[in-house]
């Protein structure tokens, strides 16, 4: 059976492995085919595909999209969007320069406070990639002002810490009706990570079904098999379809393999045919894709 993975970050967002080392070691892993879902970003996607030609895997072009709703941060996986459509693009550089200028006010904040950080040495660390919370947290384990990424997270940048600046967003609403309008199969990452009531959740569904979602993710590293069990009821009882990956990030997440996420996840690739049979079907089609 073929297996595949729909949730992958390469080095062009907050990954480690460059896209190029991304299919090399999906090929190790027996994998038929991966979805390369940088953070706000399709950087790596023309390096992914070249890449796989000689090994024979399968890159899905993706993306995942940070959104906000009811305070949280929301997670939108876009599969085979038209990604090199000039108007995508545009809308790309948009929400970059809302996470660029976010990004600036987190340097300004520690550098105030006497940590030693500034533009340009965050590029000599990680190049001029799409920087997300991970690069500042890896940038203060490697200084010494943490003891590692998760304490980062814990006493800097997360949430309620002194140099966490919420980024301006749209509405997951908003970008799952753009994922359709230029052709792609949006999804929504990860729900259980999300700090939802049951009954918030399911208005989340709704509203998001009136905008055209697809999939959400049921196979996910760190579900357990009750969590999937109720998750797959759950897409079922809002006609969406399953989907899932491993949301492997190298070694930014060192317990989380690709393809198999913490030995929980065995995808076969039916998941990808069947969220592209829904795209296409007919009761899916909406008016913008009848024009």
């Amino acid at each position: 059976m073929k297996q595949i993975d729909l949730h992958v970050h390469s080095d062009k967002s907050d990954g480690t492995m460059t896209p190029s080392q991304l299919v090399r070691h999906a090929a190790a892993c027996g994998l038929s085919a991966f979805a390369l879902t940088d953070h706000d970003s399709t950087d790596g996607i023309e390096e992914a595909l070249f890449a796989a030609i000689p090994y024979g895997i399968e890159v899905i072009p993706g993306i995942e999209f940070s959104t906000a709703y009811l305070g949280q941060d929301i997670h939108i996986v876009a599969l085979e969007p038209d990604w090199k459509h000039p108007e995508f693009r545009d809308k790309l550089k948009f929400y970059r320069g809302e996470r660029l200028r976010r990004n600036q006010k987190m340097i300004d904040k520690m550098a105030a406070d006497g940590i030693d950080i500034s533009y340009e040495k965050m590029v000599q660390s990680f190049s001029e990639t799409v920087w997300t919370r991970a690069h500042f947290a890896r940038y203060l384990a490697d200084h010494g002002y943490v003891s590692d990424m998760w304490d980062a997270f814990r006493t800097h940048i997360g949430e309620n810490c002194p140099y966490f600046v919420p980024r301006e967003k749209v509405s997951p609403m908003e970008i799952t009706a753009i994922i359709r309008h230029f052709g792609g199969i949006p999804i929504l990452a990860h729900p259980y990570q999300y700090r939802l009531s049951p009954a918030e959740l399911d208005e989340l569904l709704h509203r998001l079904c009136e905008n055209g979602l697809i999939g959400m993710e049921a196979y996910y590293s760190t579900y357990t098999a009750e969590q999937t069990h109720h998750l797959l009821g759950l897409a079922d009882r809002f006609g969406l379809l399953p989907s899932g990956g491993s949301d492997f990030h190298g070694t930014n997440k060192p317990d989380i393999a690709l393809g198999t996420g913490k030995n929980n996840l065995s995808i076969p690739y039916a998941v990808l045919t069947e969220l592209r049979r829904k795209k296409t079907a007919p009761d899916y089609l909406t008016k913008e894709d009848t024009k």
